[in-house]
């Protein structure tokens, strides 16, 4: 059945409203802005969920050059050096700016930021507002998204389909809260849809982190970049639930420690501060150790103990929903999909091939992670390049046409497939065994194979069917990639290829998928977000 779709024009539109959306809108203050959020405003995407910190060089001792010189140290050779330079040099003025809007940072007793210091990290750079980072971000950035009073949001919209013309994009068609089809038209789309964790069956992302923004921007065209870099997080809440509550890294920052069920230190041969090395490495430990027999836990009991309503309120809570005292007892833990360094091509203004589309935040691909992000750098991403897409698209809009209102193609009624629910588990699973946190060439193909004729049962622009699109690239380009390097690990090549540091592009004429490879950028002068 096809239906027509209402029509709302506008300056631009904003898909997502996490960290990154909410930056994007609140720097086009004044322009008329529809943003569709895919839940409540605050408490939608990735970003609510986000207990860690957000990284900055604003203590004594540190500079944006050596947060920098983590940041690239981290991604595996394949850290983009402007992008990264781009980050970190923004951070301090980035944060500065939320904290004037309200946003309430932990300090210690003489009023000073209390920064942390995380894996991988060389100074305590991270700030954090308790465990609830992302959240508080969030209200901060919502009450200054009020004082835009041009803007629109749109809770609980799900987009649809990219609208094009002539090679540009010009709009989305969404479907409402309340059932309609909305076909909203502007001079500039932005995708802030977050990431893709819940194409795996053992994520902490909740379950709108699909990956819906990449098959949107595939379906219309763009190009994309450094799929298979999924990243994995090692102390994830192994109690049953889907998604799997997270245990901040700010918990082994403090002093948590990692034992088996004994009680005895799980990782100790590598050393006394086995917590705090990368994540990928620490979640593949992980998961050869529960590969072996043996359980997880985190133990917190020393270093947080009695403390632990207060520090960390959010996964105190989580435990105890779960029937668990963190004080009493250590933490059953598993590794889980976390995040996605990989997304739609994006260069550091966020756009993206289609002229009329910027990215922003972990759906884009400026090359700012490489093969595995830094942590706390992913708030922080969705902040200073929010605001620089935010720059861009004011800029750009003079010279875009208002999109053509038109009727505008009849919307087809895609009924979800009967199967939905098992057809969706069985591709998570299989995400899970096939392309997770340990990959081979047999087990890649095994998925793909599969994948396509699970793509034959269903519309590619179904939600299943998005779902499908989402997991069978990032097989594609995990295959593709015959090396170990970063977040992305292949059993049968585990050891990084020199010739290998290159980056994956993917791209499509409507029929074939088209791989081709890129090398890393050149350091070069970084212009800063006005």
């Amino acid at each position: 059945m096809k239906r027509p779709a209402a029509v709302r024009e506008a300056d631009v539109v904003v898909i997502g409203a996490g960290v990154a959306g909410l930056s994007v809108a609140s720097g086009l203050a004044g322009l008329r802005v529809d943003l569709l959020a895919g839940g409540r405003l605050g408490r939608t995407g990735s970003s609510p969920w986000a207990q860690g910190g957000i990284a900055g060089a604003v203590g004594a001792g540190d500079s944006p050059a050596l947060h920098a010189r983590d940041t690239l140290a981290a991604a595996g050779e394949l850290g983009d050096p402007a992008a990264v330079a781009r980050l970190t040099s923004e951070a301090p003025q980035r944060l500065a700016q939320l904290a004037s809007l309200g946003a309430r940072f932990d300090r210690d007793p003489d009023g000073r930021l209390d920064l942390a210091r995380e894996a991988a990290h060389s100074r305590a750079r991270v700030l954090h507002a308790r465990d609830a980072t992302g959240a508080e971000m969030l209200r901060a950035l919502g009450e200054a998204l009020d004082a835009a009073q041009r803007t629109a949001v749109f809770e609980g919209a799900r987009a649809l389909e990219l609208v094009t013309d002539g090679g540009r994009v010009t709009g989305v068609v969404a479907r409402h809260a309340d059932g309609a089809l909305v076909r909203h038209l502007a001079k500039a789309v932005v995708l802030a849809t977050g990431g893709l964790g819940h194409v795996y069956a053992r994520t902490t992302n909740p379950g709108e982190a699909r990956g819906d923004g990449l098959a949107l921007a595939w379906r219309a065209g763009a190009r994309l970049a450094d799929l298979e870099f999924v990243q994995f997080h090692p102390t994830a809440l192994d109690a049953g639930s889907d998604p799997m509550p997270l245990l901040t890294e700010a918990l082994r920052g403090a002093g948590a420690v990692l034992v088996d069920e004994r009680g005895e230190r799980l990782l100790a041969a590598a050393g006394p501060k086995a917590e705090l090395r990368p994540r990928d490495v620490l979640a593949r430990d992980l998961w050869a150790a529960l590969g072996s027999g043996r359980r997880a836990f985190l133990d917190a009991r020393e270093a947080v103990g009695e403390s632990f309503p207060e520090r960390f309120p959010t996964v105190f809570e989580a435990c105890r929903r779960h029937g668990l005292d963190p004080r009493r007892r250590p933490i059953p833990i598993a590794p889980a999909a976390h995040y996605h360094m990989g997304g739609v091509e994006a260069d550091l203004d966020g756009r993206t091939s289609l002229r009329g589309l910027w990215a922003a935040g972990e759906v884009a691909c400026t090359g700012v992670h490489g093969a595995n992000r830094l942590a706390s750098n992913s708030l922080l991403e969705g902040l200073v390049f929010g605001a620089c897409v935010a720059r861009s698209v004011r800029d750009a809009l003079p010279g875009l046409a208002r999109p053509h209102r038109g009727a505008g193609r009849a919307w087809d009624e895609l009924p979800a497939a009967e199967d939905a629910v098992a057809l969706e588990a069985e591709v998570r699973r299989l995400m899970w065994e096939k392309v997770g946190l340990v990959r081979s060439a047999a087990g890649l193909g095994a998925a793909i194979a599969r994948l396509d004729a699970l793509a034959g049962r269903i519309a590619p622009s179904s939600p299943s069917g998005s779902l499908v699109t989402v997991a069978r690239l990032v097989a594609t380009a995990a295959l593709a990639r015959p090396e170990s390097r970063g977040a992305h690990f292949r059993a049968d090549h585990p050891a990084a290829n020199p010739a290998w540091r290159r980056r994956i592009l993917l791209s499509t004429d409507g029929a074939a998928i088209r791989l081709e490879t890129q090398p890393v950028g050149a350091p070069e002068a970084v212009e800063v977000c006005a």
